[in-house]
């Protein structure tokens, strides 16, 4: 008599997949959700099987952002006197930063999914995001300097404050009092807001270090100009909408 198959216990429950991660992704844009969200599902499931908790990832996404931006900070002035290639460093800061952002959509899917949220896990991410986003600042700031020594203060203390506009409308969107200036999804309003997509931006970011470190002024002075103008537009969105009621 043949052997019955084995059948799968219904009281066993299957760990979550990378699917079920990737729904209850916080999007980002459409380059994060394309990629980065999509990676850190898959950084999810290995956290889940490894046991590892959601703040073990988020100290990770630090660690790693602060780590490559070190590297940056550190060859910035040898790469521009040639002493040092500049592409390998490009590469790690491409890589690096990427990894480490993907980490940091996998906490949240995790905790999410498992059941771990927190209101002192939501606040060590949001920490940790604001030290990696410094340390990110610090190295595309040392690379502008680096390679056009004239790059006036101004201009480096500007690119420092309104690179956090980002994170700060994305904090002050949670909840009941979320509102956004342009809610369409369409497919072009999505590619427009590609320049506020942190994975998008990183990634130009990362692309320049590596063939053209030259432009790193340019891309601050660029980032400086889009961030400003959102944080002006935000500010008139939110002031017209308190003076509403």
């Amino acid at each position: 008599m043949p052997t019955p198959s084995p059948t799968a216990d219904p009281t066993v429950e299957k760990p979550p997949t990378p699917d079920d991660y990737y729904r209850v992704n916080r999007g980002g844009g459409l380059f994060s959700e394309a990629l980065s969200q999509r990676i850190g599902a898959r950084i999810a499931v290995f956290a889940h099987k490894h046991k590892l908790a959601p703040t073990v990832l988020t100290v990770a996404n630090l660690g790693l952002s602060c780590l490559v931006s070190f590297v940056v900070v550190a060859s910035a002035g040898p790469v521009a006197n040639d002493r040092v290639w500049a592409w390998p460093i490009g590469l790690l800061a491409l890589v690096g930063w990427q990894l480490a952002y993907a980490l940091d959509c996998s906490d949240g899917q995790l905790a999410r999914v498992t059941g771990q949220t927190s209101t002192a896990g939501g606040r060590v991410d949001v920490l940790c995001d604001v030290a990696g986003q410094i340390a990110l600042v610090a190295a595309l700031s040392a690379v502008a300097e680096a390679q056009v020594p004239e790059t006036p203060a101004w201009l480096v203390a500007a690119f420092a404050g309104t690179w956090m506009v980002n994170l700060v409308t994305s904090v002050m969107q949670g909840g009941d009092q979320a509102a956004s200036m342009v809610t369409s999804r369409s497919l072009p309003v999505r590619v427009a807001k590609l320049v506020r997509d942190y994975g998008a931006v990183i990634a130009v970011a990362g692309v320049v270090l590596t063939v053209a470190p030259q432009w790193t002024v340019w891309l601050v002075s660029a980032f400086t100009l889009i961030n400003g103008a959102f944080l002006a537009a935000s500010i008139a969105f939110s002031g017209r909408a308190a003076l509403k009621g």
